[in-house]
């Protein structure tokens, strides 16, 4: 695969898009999100009316939401893209989705956002961050509960010379030191890109999966999917989110015991419980598509961390 398109970093005092790819936002939420990329030095800017529409279960039509991330990807006087929040309807826009296959833009969101960042990578090769959301983690604020992790965010979007390295504040449920391509995202929205022409190629890759509000059960059928369809023998590491309100039945399998039981047998380094897209811990900012290894030992020694090889952005 060619070298990965990385897209300009951000700069102090530069302009950001705030987008609505999927699902309604509340105004406070979004307003509260704002005010913290104010602070971190950044501009905010928006349409108000496009970002706070409502339309069933989507925040607008798949027109009007297509043609809005259209208008940022081209816009020469923003530098990146953030998503307000994810729920459902991302797949939508992306029959059609006309966009400049070498001029990357910083994409960043999770949850629902993931059939974007799947789409650019295999369309394009574009580097895409997956990490919070302006009302859904920023609005909370740095540090906080369903926040998110400032330090991460930061080195993500501003790095232009080395990498950095992640602790990853999860458990090791397998052993052992792997390198790779880190991809993936919200369990969900990975299997649904199977069969699409913009099938995650998982060859190789360190896998995020996270997700949320799923019986464990959903989880097993999702996981076995992956495994079935190709997408779990080839890779080279697996990093699991902590999977909130997924919680069994009584005396029933956890998340953890059904991914041990069904991803265990892989023998492939594997972290449990990351603080990544939906966590109630501040939210981690993982760069996909850029080189990491991901290293974890057995339990009582070393945490486990994952090492990001190279910068995630372009000067």
């Amino acid at each position: 695969m060619p070298p990965p398109l990385k897209p300009p970093a951000l700069r102090p005092g530069d302009r950001i898009r705030i987008l609505s790819p999927a699902s309604p936002v509340k105004p406070d939420h979004l307003q509260n999100g704002c005010e913290e990329i104010a602070r971190l030095g950044y501009a905010p800017v928006m349409d108000r009316a496009s970002v706070l529409a409502q339309e069933s279960y989507f925040a607008g039509s798949a027109e009007a939401r297509r043609g809005a991330l259209e208008a940022a990807l081209a816009e020469a006087d923003s530098r990146a893209i953030f998503c307000s929040r994810g729920g459902y309807g991302s797949n939508y826009l992306l029959e059609g989705l006309r966009a400049a296959p070498g001029a990357p833009k910083i994409l960043l969101g999770s949850s629902d956002i993931t059939s974007l960042q799947i789409f650019f990578w295999q369309r394009f090769g574009w580097v895409t961050f997956y990490g919070p959301m302006v009302a859904q983690n920023f609005d909370r604020g740095a540090g906080a509960s369903h926040g998110y992790d400032r330090a991460s965010f930061t080195r993500a979007v501003t790095e232009t010379k080395q990498g950095w390295t992640l602790a990853l504040e999860g458990e090791a449920l397998v052993s052992g030191t792997a390198e790779g391509v880190l991809l993936g995202g919200c369990l969900t929205l990975v299997e649904a890109a199977l069969g699409t022409p913009w099938e995650l190629d998982t060859r190789g890759a360190i896998l995020v999966i996270e997700d949320r509000g799923m019986k464990p059960y959903q989880v097993d059928r999702a996981l076995v999917h992956l495994r079935q369809a190709g997408k779990l023998r080839e890779a080279a590491g697996l990093v699991l989110g902590d999977f909130p309100e997924c919680e069994p039945p009584a005396g029933g399998e956890s998340v953890r015991d059904v991914a041990r039981r069904i991803l265990g047998p892989l023998g492939l380094p594997m972290v449990w419980g990351a603080p990544v897209g939906h966590t109630a811990r501040a939210a981690l900012t993982l760069p996909l598509g850029v080189r990491a290894r991901l290293s974890t030992v057995a339990a009582g020694s070393a945490p486990p961390t994952l090492e990001i090889l190279e910068p995630a952005c372009a000067p």
